[in-house]
């Protein structure tokens, strides 16, 4: 950015004024005769300061500030404008302009107006940077913390990804296993070969073997072709095995000698393949446990366990939930064309303080739902479900009324349905149904609480 400043007026002699007194004052200058022209250089360059003429001919100075705002929200423009016009420059800085100043300008007022803009232009740069710095370093590819956990986790990966030692990842359902695995292989020296996932607990036993090693044409019935194994399909990359505590005993000890001898038969051939292929390993069991009750072999435990990376459940890192907030809600604004910008003090608070069963997967769904349900650029306590809504409150069911002849999911949301009505329904009876108090209190849209009375038959009458 440096000190390059933009100027745009269509006045030629004022133009070059302004030129010659900035570049006094030590600036760099570029200077446009319109709109269409400035907004052609603005996309070619960063500039420290943009001074912008109101009234020109084409395309005025209020659309070229809106533009540029749209691309650069943070960029330090400057209107001109003529003397007594106080209400075009009020309007403009209500678009986002940092000052104005007036025509015939006063010099002394130009450097000082400049000399803000300036400053803050670069405190700006400057803070940006820091952001990005801190990015880099709280961050590993798509994962992000900056607590002390995460921190340890990303230290470890970074110390494993250029070797090619067998990683184990522990950790609960949700906490981004895969997420690692992908990181790892993408750190390392391996990351231009293939990167290939296998969930042992979501193949069928029979077909695991063929899933891992491939099998040859008619090795047992229904294999009418020659398959590549996941291993074979993974020469020179990595392969993660997910969910490998679910793995058989029988599969294990062929798991084992691929380790030890890099090398497997496909099902139906005697003849070995070689395979140079880096192993990640994950799982939510505990390994050691499931060892001394005879369920996992001891020895792969011990060849898969070289180095273990433990995951932190969500709810033990709760001050990274607003970093991942700020990642996922820039991820669904631009998927779903929203501009969701902040979250207000009293829903973050309660995303807080929720235990998150489903970690980092389950607050990634509830942004997602939050984010296509907000009617504004904020998300509040109306966006989030029920159950993070009602966590500080005590929430009484008539068990006497509860019908078990349906599934748990339809009584469960029927009970949950219920609690709403009454819940909307004494909020209207303390506001003495005042519905747009009644928003207030339940920190929801008039809308929202409309459709809400619509779909529980609530009305006065009640």
């Amino acid at each position: 950015m440096s000190n390059h400043i933009l100027v745009v007026d269509d006045d030629q002699s004022f133009r070059f004024l302004l030129e010659e007194a900035l570049r006094k004052e030590g600036y760099t200058v570029t200077s446009a005769a319109g709109g269409e022209e400035a907004l052609r250089l603005f996309h070619e360059r960063s500039y420290m300061v943009v001074t912008l003429d109101v009234k020109m001919p084409g395309m005025d100075g209020f659309t070229v500030l809106e533009e540029m705002k749209r691309v650069k929200p943070e960029q330090s423009i400057v209107i001109i404008t003529a003397y007594g016009a106080e209400k075009i420059a009020i309007e403009a800085l209500n678009k986002g302009a940092y000052d104005y100043f007036t025509k015939p300008f006063d010099l002394d007022t130009l450097r000082l107006v400049i000399k803000r803009a300036s400053e803050r232009s670069r405190l700006g740069e400057e803070n940006r940077n820091l952001r990005e710095e801190l990015g880099k370093k709280y961050r590993f590819e798509e994962m992000i913390g900056e607590s002390g956990r995460m921190r340890e986790v990303f230290s470890l990966m970074k110390k494993v990804a250029d070797t090619d030692v067998t990683v184990l990842l522990l950790g609960e359902s949700g906490t981004g296993k895969e997420l690692a695995a992908r990181a790892v292989h993408n750190a390392g020296s391996r990351q231009k070969g293939p990167f290939i996932k296998v969930n042992c607990a979501a193949i069928v036993e029979g077909l695991l073997e063929s899933e891992l090693f491939g099998h040859e044409k008619g090795a047992f019935t229904d294999a009418g072709f020659r398959k590549i194994g996941r291993f074979e399909a993974a020469h020179t990359g990595t392969i993660f095995l997910d969910e490998i505590g679910d793995m058989s005993l029988t599969t294990q000890a062929k798991i084992l000698r691929v380790l030890q001898e890099r090398e497997f038969e496909r099902v139906g051939s005697a003849d070995p393949i070689k395979v140079d292929v880096r192993i990640i390993a994950a799982t939510n069991k505990d390994l050691a446990q499931a060892v001394k009750s005879g369920e996992f072999r001891e020895d792969l435990y011990y060849r898969i366990n070289v180095v273990s990376i433990h995951l932190p459940a969500l709810r033990s890192r709760a001050e990274d939930i607003p970093k991942l907030f700020e990642h996922f809600i820039a991820k669904f604004n631009q998927e779903f064309h929203k501009e969701i910008r902040s979250i207000s003090l009293e829903a973050m608070e309660l995303l807080m303080k929720y235990s998150w069963p489903g970690n980092v997967r389950e607050l990634e769904n509830l942004l997602q739902r939050a984010v296509v349900l907000a009617e504004n650029d904020m998300i509040t306590i109306g966006e989030l479900p029920f159950c993070i809504r009602c966590i500080d409150r005590e929430i009484k069911v008539d068990m006497e009324q509860v019908d078990f002849s349906k599934s748990l999911f339809a009584t469960v949301r029927e009970v949950l349905a219920d609690v709403e009505k009454q819940l909307i329904l004494k909020a209207l009876q303390k506001t003495n149904w005042n519905r747009g108090e009644t928003a207030t209190l339940l920190k929801i849209s008039r809308k929202s609480l409309f459709n809400k009375m619509k779909r529980c038959h609530l009305s006065d009458e009640e």
